[in-house]
Order: C-alpha cells, then sequence, then structure tokens
C-alpha cells in the first residue's frame, strides 16, 4: 500500500521571514561592530534557500570565512527567539491549507536552515499535528536532495512530491528524483517545473490529482 507525502520548503514557500529577523541580524551586526550598509529586505531576499556556509562570504565579505560563518550562526540563534515568539509574515491561506492537507496527506518541511528554524514555524503556529517531520541542513549537515531523501527513508514514503520557490529547490527535488512544484508566489524563477501554484491553496487540487494518478 502506497504511503503519500508532501515535503515543503520554508522561506518563499511557506511563509516569509525576512521583515521579522533584519531586527536580530541587525542588533548582531552592531555587536561585533561590522561596518557595513544596513541590511535590506532585497539583501534578506537574496540569501533565502542558501546554507549559513553560502550565505556567509556574501553577507560578511570584510572578515574572514572562519569569523563570518560564526557570527552568522549567532545570529541564527538571535532569530530563533524573535521568530518563536512572534512568527513570521505567512503566505495567505498556509495554515488552512497545510491544515486541509493533512488530512489526507503525511506533511514535512525539509529546509536549509539551521536547526532550530523549522521548530520555531512549527510551535509558533502550532502544527504539531500537522507537520509529521522535519530536517534541515544545520542538524544533518547534508545537502536539501539528501535530506528530502533521508524525511522519505524514515518515515517509509512510496509516493512524494516537493513545494519550493528556487531553482536550488527544484535542483533538490531532481536529486531526490521526486516531481516538484513551484510556488510563483515565492522568491525565485524556475524553467519547467513539474507543477505551478500561485497561491498555497491551488496545492490542494494538485495533490488529489497527483496522488489519485
Amino acid at each position: 500500500m502506497s504511503k503519500n507525502g508532501i515535503l515543503f520548503d520554508l522561506d518563499g514557500t511557506l511563509w516569509d521571514s525576512c521583515v521579522a529577523i533584519m531586527p536580530s541580524w541587525q542588533r548582531v551586526m552592531e555587536a561585533h561592530n561590522i561596518k557595513r550598509p544596513p541590511i535590506t529586505q532585497e539583501e534578506m531576499n537574496s540569501y533565502m534557500g542558501k546554507t549559513v556556509e553560502q550565505i556567509a562570504p556574501l553577507m560578511l565579505p570584510e572578515v574572514s570565512l572562519e569569523e563570518a560563518i560564526n557570527i552568522m550562526k549567532e545570529g541564527c540563534v538571535e532569530e530563533l527567539e524573535e521568530l518563536r515568539q512572534n512568527g513570521a509574515a505567512l503566505y495567505e491561506g498556509i495554515i488552512e491549507t497545510l491544515k486541509e492537507l493533512s488530512k489526507d496527506f503525511n506533511l514535512f518541511v525539509v529546509s536549509n536552515c539551521e536547526d532550530g528554524y523549522i521548530q520555531a514555524f512549527i510551535e509558533h503556529y502550532e502544527l504539531q499535528g500537522v507537520i509529521k517531520d522535519f530536517e534541515c541542513a544545520g542538524r544533518t549537515g547534508k545537502c536539501k536532495g539528501d535530506n528530502i531523501s533521508l524525511v522519505i527513508e524514515r518515515n517509509g514514503i512510496t509516493n512524494a512530491f516537493y513545494v519550493g520557490d528556487t531553482i536550488l529547490d527544484f535542483e533538490a527535488a531532481q536529486k531526490a528524483a521526486i516531481p516538484f512544484v513551484l510556488a510563483n508566489y515565492g522568491f525565485g524563477e524556475v524553467k519547467n517545473p513539474d507543477y505551478i501554484i500561485e497561491a498555497p491553496k491551488d496545492l490542494i487540487n494538485i495533490a488529489k490529482e497527483f496522488f489519485a494518478g
């Protein structure tokens, strides 16, 4: 018997945390006396979907890579408390869509974030019974494609697709050998995805059709 699963990216797919976390990052920069222009929303958008190790040299090119990564990790800790308490900007209808999908399908989150970030999303919006499992680069040290495969394997999923918003998400789905659904309202652009949604609620019909086939 098949066991169906839908795996989600987080930033640009379920929420947009850029504005919510900018003050935390600004405080960390000031604490380390980093002389650089203030972080903008556009800049934060450009980092979404990347790992700490990828973002560090882009955000802090004036310091060594080791120091930049350490500062980045401190920033990640700083932002978690903000997100746990206040959440971030959700895409319209996302919580309702997740709850509706969870009635028939197993839902998971796989992101390139640090450990604690996905938990902050789940805890703030009380989705413990909706999201069955999650994984991130900060816990495993693995790439997103490998983490998708890891979640699929340990949950016994036999039929699945991945929902994301960037080319990195598309490539991760390809690496895991599952179809990709583009959240066209997110941060990136992808040519030739398997499916496209313009709003979270569009996923309900796609899921019903996909898993009925």
